[in-house]
Order: structure tokens, then C-alpha cells, then sequence
């Protein structure tokens, strides 16, 4: 086993231990499951699939389908056309999806099949009225956050038409890589208000469905394919988080001229003010007073618990969408940001967060943040500068226990816990469960480390 040594930390650019991220495909997978009456097909090896399928259906605790080209030694030396139009003929005929959205993975990568020609080739066994879109996904490049962005601006480039005239009236929203329970939570703001939208993906009624008498291959939740073609049509696109949604909104503007915004995911009360704002500004709806009190709920819980939170210092880890927005709400608790690491790449990440903590009068040299690292490295940071409380994902949990820190776990992947996919951490809701499990955690930790006679006196 590898010896943690503080003050010895080696720039490593050929090795990654304990990877902060997951692989492209996943969060393909995860868009197109967004879709109504879509099936996710892996264009690769049966492996990758089952792996995928069992990443997802861990966190979710919901089954996900999804089928496979399932690539042997032939389709590997040859290519995997022949698997394909085979697996498409199949999907068709036994499972009668409405979309099948392929992905690639490493292997047809590497191998370089052309799927926009693959598709083509395959087209006489596609029933009339299906559809199948693809988007290329080499794991060895990017993260599940780049395939997830990958998928959604695929898409859009397949389905989407219009003149972005804003015939429909309606707002497009790309929610990012989040749980059914957030995008449940961003519907509700917008119906509060009044606003007609579209929302590409959507996954709430989908890996959160309800269990019932018998089983549904396609659950009723989903962005119906008609609402994605009529996208087009619509005022404005609205892309939480720059990292999984600005390449969809940008491909929209591009094809149809619908504008786009990119803001934060709406996660603290500063990011979700932005969110509302702007959907006033594009729809000159008024934000009714029930939103308004959920608001105030949450500054009257921010200001009763400031105390608890003064001057902690966090690690934070995950995708960088999340990181970033989590960032700007522990800076607003009155918390401080030692650490925040993301394994997707991309020096916007570090320009968003430094941009953060300047605006909070925090100096940025005095916390340590970085793109493309891995949970080794964020490891060797708190060997070197210990923290009060890590945030982040199920990958976290082994750092925790080493260094007797607690985990709030939030984000992808959480495979050690239940529930969480239902519960929303975004939008005003979101912030004050958030703000629950902190105060929770930093309590439990106080209360297990205060003498006998201290608890006496808090009792």
C-alpha cells in the first residue's frame, strides 16, 4: 500500500490513482435515458455495457436498460457494422423502442467506425417512424460529464428544428448531470411561475418510477421527441452548468438561432437567485410570493446556523458543474474552501472557482484547486492541511475514514446510500436539505468529540 507523506506531493502526468470521474459512455447513457421512449445502445464490447448499466443502477437503485453491439474478436479486426445493423434489428423487433440512442466506447474508438455511416447503412431495419441518433464517446477522453454534454448537443443536432422565433412560447432548460429529484425541483420552480418549458434531458419519472403491477420497459417520464423537435421554436435556452450543458444550448443557437444563457447550477441561494431572475427576464413572468418564502426560509436558516458553519474549512469533490456551484454555497455559509478538485478537464473549471473565492474576498493562493486531478492527490492535500468536512461522491468514503473527516455525499456516483436520487440539493428546497446535512454532520462530529460535562450543559 502506498505511503501518504505530507509536504511530498509529486506532479504526476502519466498516472492516475483513485480517479475523480467515470468514463464517457455512463453519461450518455444517463442523457438518453432522459428521453421518452428511449433505449441507450453501447457500440462496443458486452463488458462496457454490463459496467455502465450496473454503475447507474447502483446509484439509482432503479434497473437501467440498455443493450449492446456486443463486440467479439471479429467485430474488433473488422469493424462492427454487422453488429450493429444486427443489434438495431433486434432492439427494433423485440423491444420496439421509440429512439435508440448509440454511443461508442473505446474499442469502435480505437478501431474508427463511422457511425454517421453505419447508421445510414442500417436504415432498412429501422421501422418507419423510429429513430436512431449516435454520439461519439471514447472513454479515454473527457469524463461521464463530457459524455453526458456529448449526448445532449448530439441530440439537439439530430432532432431539433425551427427557427428560434419563439413561436412555442416556451423555454428550453438543459438541467446538467443531476438526480431525478433536482430536475423534479427545477419543474416546480418553473410551473410556480407559470412558465412553459422543455426539459432536454429529463430523467425524473424515468430511474425514479414508481413500482407498480407490472413492468415498463419505458416508464412515462422523459423529454417527449416532439418537444425536442419543437425546440427550435422556443424564446430561450436556458444551460445549468457550463460543463454539461452549455454544448447543448450552443448547438441549438447554432441550428435554429434559439439564444442561449449559461449560469451556475442552481444549487445555494446566490445560484438559484440567478436561475429565477433570469427565467423573469426571458419570460417577464413575476417570481410569485410562494417562491419568494421558500427564499426567505432559506436566509432565516442561513443566518440562525451561521454560527455553526464560521470560518470550517471544506474539501470539495466531483463534477465540476457541482463543485463549483457547492463552492459559491459554503463560501455564503461562511465556510472556507481549502480544496476543490474536479477529474473532468477543463482550465474553466479553475478560472470559475478562482473567480469565486475573489469575489468572496477570499485570496485564491490560500486554497488549492485543480481539473483533471485525482482523489490521491486530494488526499495528499488534507495529509498536508487538515479540513473539517469532505463534500463529494461515494469514491470519498475511504479518504474519510483514513483521515477521521466526516462525508457529506452528494453527486455521482453515491453507491453507499439510498434515497438520495429522489431528495433535490438544487433550487431553494435543495439548499435548505444541504444545509441540514452539514449542520447534521458538524453537530454528530461535535458531539462525539465534546467531554461528558460539555454535552451535559448542551442537553
Amino acid at each position: 500500500m502506498l505511503e501518504l507523506t505530507p509536504k511530498e506531493i509529486v506532479n504526476r502526468k502519466g498516472l492516475t490513482i483513485n480517479p475523480a470521474k467515470t468514463c464517457q459512455p455512463i453519461g450518455a447513457m444517463y442523457a438518453a435515458l432522459g428521453i421518452n421512449g428511449c433505449l441507450p445502445h453501447s457500440h462496443g464490447s458486452q463488458g462496457c455495457c454490463s459496467f455502465h448499466r450496473m454503475h447507474l443502477t447502483k446509484h439509482f437503485r432503479d434497473p437501467i436498460m440498455a443493450t449492446t453491439s456486443s463486440f467479439t474478436e471479429g467485430a474488433s479486426v473488422f469493424g462492427g457494422g454487422s453488429n450493429l445493423k444486427t443489434a438495431l434489428k433486434n432492439i427494433f423487433s423485440i423491444y420496439n423502442p421509440e429512439i435508440v440512442a448509440v454511443h461508442t466506447t473505446c474499442l469502435s474508438e480505437t478501431i474508427g467506425d463511422d457511425l454517421n455511416t453505419l447508421i445510414s447503412e442500417s436504415a432498412s431495419v429501422v421501422p418507419e417512424g423510429k429513430l436512431v441518433i449516435h454520439t461519439n464517446t471514447p472513454s479515454y477522453v473527457g469524463s461521464h460529464v463530457t459524455g453526458f454534454s456529448n449526448m445532449v448537443a448530439s441530440t439537439i443536432k439530430y432532432l431539433a428544428q425551427g427557427e428560434g422565433k419563439g413561436s412555442n412560447g416556451k423555454l428550453n432548460i438543459i438541467p446538467g448531470w443531476v438526480n431525478p429529484g433536482d430536475m423534479t425541483e427545477i419543474k416546480l420552480l418553473l410551473t410556480k411561475m407559470g412558465v412553459p418549458f422543455t426539459m432536454l434531458p429529463d430523467t425524473s419519472g424515468v430511474v425514479d418510477s414508481p413500482a407498480t403491477n407490472s413492468f415498463e420497459m419505458y416508464p412515462k417520464g422523459g423529454t417527449k421527441i416532439e418537444d425536442i423537435k419543437d425546440s427550435g421554436n422556443s424564446k430561450a435556452t436556458i444551460a445549468l452548468g457550463s460543463f454539461c450543458s452549455e454544448a447543448g444550448a450552443v448547438e441549438l443557437e447554432k441550428k435554429c438561432g434559439v439564444p442561449a444563457s449559461v449560469l451556475k447550477m442552481p444549487l445555494g441561494i446566490k445560484a438559484t437567485d440567478e436561475f429565477m431572475m433570469q427565467v423573469a427576464k426571458l419570460t417577464g413572468k413575476a417570481i410569485p410570493q410562494e417562491i419568494e418564502i421558500e427564499r426567505g426560509q432559506v436566509a432565516d436558516i442561513m443566518v440562525d446556523t451561521h454560527h455553526q458553519f464560521h470560518g470550517k474549512k471544506v474539501g470539495i469533490f466531483g463534477d465540476p458543474d457541482l463543485v463549483i456551484a457547492m463552492t459559491e454555497f459554503v463560501v455564503s455559509l461562511g465556510m472556507v474552501p481549502k480544496m476543490m478538485l474536479t477529474g473532468t478537464p477543463g482550465k474553466a473549471f479553475e478560472a470559475q472557482i478562482e473567480s469565486i473565492l475573489t469575489e468572496a474576498g477570499l485570496n485564491p493562493e490560500d486554497s488549492l484547486y485543480q481539473s483533471a486531478g485525482d482523489l490521491f492527490l486530494f488526499h495528499q492535500w488534507m495529509k498536508n492541511e487538515p479540513i473539517d468536512l469532505m463534500i463529494g461522491n461515494t469514491y470519498g468514503k475511504y479518504i474519510a475514514r483514513a483521515e477521521d473527516t466526516p462525508l457529506i455525499r452528494v453527486g455521482f456516483p453515491v453507491l453507499d446510500r439510498s434515497v438520495h436520487s429522489y431528495l433535490p440539493i438544487v433550487g431553494y428546497k435543495g439548499a435548505m436539505r444541504l444545509i441540514e446535512k452539514i449542520t447534521d454532520t458538524l453537530l454528530d462530529r461535535q458531539d462525539r468529540d465534546a467531554a461528558d460535562e460539555d454535552l451535559e450543559l448542551t442537553m
